[in-house]
Parts: C-alpha cells; sequence; structure tokens
C-alpha cells in the first residue's frame, strides 16, 4: 500500500497549492492530512468543526469535501493574507465562517455551540489555550493535531514544548489518546466527559 498515491484530491487543491507556493507559504499540512480530515469529518454528520490555522485553505479544502449539506465549519487564522486566498476559494460556502483574528483571543472569548472536531493547525489550541480548546469539545469529539515529529523548520527548543504537550493529553483523564507516527506525526483524541 501507498499511503502517498493520494488519487481523490477536493477540486480547489492544486490551485490552493499553486497559490501557496507562488506567496512563498511554507507551512501547509502535509498532503496526506488532508485525507485523514475528510475521513474523519465524513464520521460527523450534522456537524459542528473549527479549524484552528487556516492557512491557504489547503486543509481546509478535505475538510469541506467530507462535510455534509447539514454541516458548518469555523476556520480562523491571523493573516489576512492567507485569509484572503482561502476566501477567494470558499467564500460562497455558506457552511464555512472563516475569521481573520488572533486565535487565542477568539478560543478565550468563544460562548458559541461545542465542536465535534477541532483541527488545531496553529499555536492556539495546540500549544496555548489547550485548555480552553478542549472545554468547546462535545463528548465523542475528535481534536487532531499534526507536526508533532522532529522537523528541520522547528526553532530550537520546539521539540521540548512537544513533549511537554504530549504528556499533558496522556494525562488527561477525558481523553482517549492515538499517537500516529505517521506523515508529520498525529495525534488524535477523543472526548470522552
Amino acid at each position: 500500500m501507498d499511503d502517498t498515491d493520494i488519487r481523490d484530491l477536493p477540486k480547489m487543491w492544486r490551485d490552493l497549492r499553486a497559490r501557496s507556493e507562488e506567496i512563498g507559504f511554507t507551512m501547509p499540512s502535509d498532503i496526506c492530512i488532508g485525507p485523514f480530515l475528510k475521513t474523519l469529518v465524513t464520521s460527523k454528520p450534522k456537524s459542528n468543526l473549527l479549524e484552528l490555522g487556516t492557512g491557504t485553505g489547503l486543509a481546509l479544502s478535505w475538510m469541506i469535501d467530507g462535510m455534509d449539506a447539514a454541516s458548518k465549519l469555523i476556520t480562523i487564522d491571523n493573516d489576512p493574507n492567507y485569509v484572503a486566498i482561502a476566501k477567494n476559494h470558499f467564500g460562497s460556502d455558506k457552511r464555512v465562517t472563516m475569521i481573520c483574528t488572533d486565535a487565542a483571543e477568539w478560543i478565550r472569548s468563544y460562548q458559541g455551540e461545542k465542536f465535534d472536531l477541532i483541527f488545531a493547525d496553529a499555536w492556539p489550541g495546540k500549544y496555548s489555550e489547550t485548555d480552553k480548546a478542549l472545554s468547546l469539545l462535545k463528548a465523542g469529539g475528535f481534536y487532531v493535531i499534526d507536526d508533532m515529529t522532529p522537523h528541520p523548520n522547528w526553532p530550537d527548543g520546539h521539540h521540548k514544548k512537544v513533549s511537554q504537550l504530549i504528556e499533558y493529553l496522556e494525562k488527561r483523564e477525558d481523553l482517549n489518546l492515538t499517537k500516529m507516527n505517521w506523515s508529520t506525526g498525529l495525534i488524535m483524541c477523543a472526548k470522552t466527559l
């Protein structure tokens, strides 16, 4: 089996990838993460979804592909240039709300419905505001993070932050956790309480 042989690309993915390269966006999620997210999203019909770290919309394209007509998704990024690219491709989709703001502030102030899935692909919700982000997850909901295995662009000391995060998640009694040494290193948690 070749898990990198991905044939069912979202309609907008190639254009988003080209735009990302054109503007020098160097932090896209690995392509293997996309089908994984799509599968998880598909398992949650009529869901409320959250993506922290829209980037240019590459992972978002997979999540949208997995959504049914009754699902809704909020995606947040603090870079207006990235959000503009994502809005250009998905701004007409009424199921999707794109917000350009500081995700840490947004997480702290959010008072709405809890989420069936949170993909935390930014610092907030992963390395900061983690407790609050996890409090926004419904029982049975998925919390997904990537980039957990060492990468050449990690800043000095980042390995320690990753280790601390993993240790923290493993100690929580309200999560069932799976670590996957695959792609860029994934952790998927399901909330039990």
